[in-house]
């Protein structure tokens, strides 16, 4: 093992490599409920080179390797379940190009949400990115690797819809440009015309590859923003509510929520709605759409648009701060989802379950649904916090969320940001000829199983 140690420090340096007791406990763990499992190193590359060597490094010694953003996905994605090397990203964060007439930007792997955004303010006020409810030191690279979603899902889909063209090293050290970078010296595309290969590599965990640099859709930045907030306590009229807006085709975000506490909140249904304009008449003119869209809520008494001046600062906030306080509630700052895709009937099914996992198991919960791709489907988050010094808690949160899942994939629901446990639910119920294809990709670009292994294996 020293001579991987030795190997490590040649390649990053010695600053950039740690193997002492302090740095693998922090990295053995996240912030959800799972078990940690300490790496036997942990490595800041800069440079894909360096990514490479370690790479192939790795492949050569059959040693497990971890690519890391930030950590905050909170479903054990990047706990090492194997040990091995923890490859912490965050070194490379360098903005490399923006396209401001194609509206893309190019930027290395461990790229931080807030440094992005930063960024475009400064330099490209004109500019946005599809910001996630996350802190801002989440790095873009994940976030798109597991399927994340921002203020511009409604309206765009997933963030992951949005990547433009990626480099990949691949499991065997092999360094691969997906998209238009393939062809030339242009990421305005990942894919179409050109079979898709980003599919090889997003939604897969980093367990087929790590994203080195990575190209993204930019969007305009209206010069306003505003918000309403509808009301109902008919938990059967939220699909219909969600639909009528989703019909405008003119929302930023749609998101709909519930919670016992505060309790001016309990028992009803919170619809958010954001949307933009470059001038007062626009914004006027969208808020009367969405009033018109639910008027006949309004008519027959079943809801109402709430008044939201008191809190309209901390609604309109980009990443949302409400996520960082529900955790604390109990004390101890845990918190853990399960965030299943699913359609937006099934809306007041899911939010029964809710309710029935929070009193099975004596935890407190919280739901907030977010519309994907103009409703086409929803995330449903199944959401519980705890206190982290409270192991029982830990463990009733823990088997909440299995039945939360087991009962998304009974409904016909797909899993987001699945942890390993949850990944094999999906993959007993998935189409056989599905899983074996899973199987096939995985064997042939990882050939040894060095990639965060654990995730995504098909026996």
């Amino acid at each position: 093992m020293s001579e991987i140690l030795k190997s490590l420090i040649d390649i990053v340096g010695e600053r950039g490599v740690s193997n002492a007791p302090e740095e693998l406990w922090f990295y053995s763990r996240d912030p959800g409920v799972l078990e940690p499992h300490k790496p036997d190193y942990v490595v800041l590359p800069k440079t894909t080179g360096q990514v490479q060597k370690i790479v192939q490094l790795a492949n050569r010694e059959k040693i497990p390797v971890v690519p890391m953003g930030n950590g905050m996905a909170l479903t054990g994605l990047v706990i090492p379940l194997k040990g091995g090397i923890v490859m912490d990203m965050k070194r490379m964060n360098k903005i490399l190009e923006v396209n401001e007439k194609a509206r893309y930007v190019v930027m290395e792997g461990g790229t931080s949400q807030g440094v992005l955004k930063a960024y475009l303010q400064e330099n490209y006020p004109n500019l946005r990115h599809s910001i996630p409810d996350a802190p801002p030191s989440t790095t873009i690279a994940a976030n798109v690797a597991l399927h994340g979603q921002g203020r511009l899902t409604n309206q765009y889909g997933f963030n992951s819809d949005m990547v433009t063209g990626m480099e990949v090293v691949l499991p065997t050290g092999e360094i691969c440009l997906i998209g238009s970078p393939s062809l030339g010296p242009y990421w305005f595309s990942k894919g179409p015309t050109l079979p898709d290969l980003s599919g090889l590599f997003l939604g897969w965990l980093g367990a087929t590859g790590i994203i080195t640099k990575l190209g993204l859709r930019l969007y305009p930045n209206k010069k306003i923003r505003d918000v309403e907030l509808f009301v109902t306590d008919r938990v059967e009229l939220v699909p219909e509510i969600l639909y009528k807006l989703s019909h405008l085709e003119m929302l930023e975000d749609v998101n709909v929520w519930f919670q016992p506490k505060p309790l001016v909140f309990s028992g009803n249904f919170h619809v958010t709605i954001f949307f933009t304009g470059d001038t007062e008449e626009e914004i006027e003119f969208k808020r009367k759409m969405i009033w018109d869209a639910l008027q006949e809520f309004i008519d027959s008494k079943d809801g109402g648009f709430m008044g939201v001046q008191y809190m309209k600062n901390m609604l309109l906030e980009m990443p949302g701060r409400g996520i960082a306080d529900f955790a604390d509630v109990p004390k101890g700052g845990g918190f853990e989802y399960s965030g299943p895709i699913t359609i937006i009937e099934h809306y007041p099914q899911y939010a029964a379950k809710v309710i029935e996992l929070a009193k099975k198991y004596d935890v407190l919960y919280a739901s907030a649904a977010r519309l994907i791709h103009g409703g086409h489907c929803m995330m449903f988050s199944i959401s519980f916090a705890f206190n982290r010094n409270n192991p029982a808690m830990m463990q009733r949160v823990k088997e909440a969320l299995d039945e939360a899942m087991a009962f998304a994939l009974e409904m016909g629901g797909i899993p987001w940001k699945p942890n390993f446990a949850e990944q094999k639910m999906a993959l007993e119920k998935m189409d056989p000829a599905a899983r074996k294809l899973l199987k096939m990709i995985k064997n042939n670009l990882d050939p040894q199983g060095i990639m965060n292994p654990g995730n995504w294996e098909v026996n």
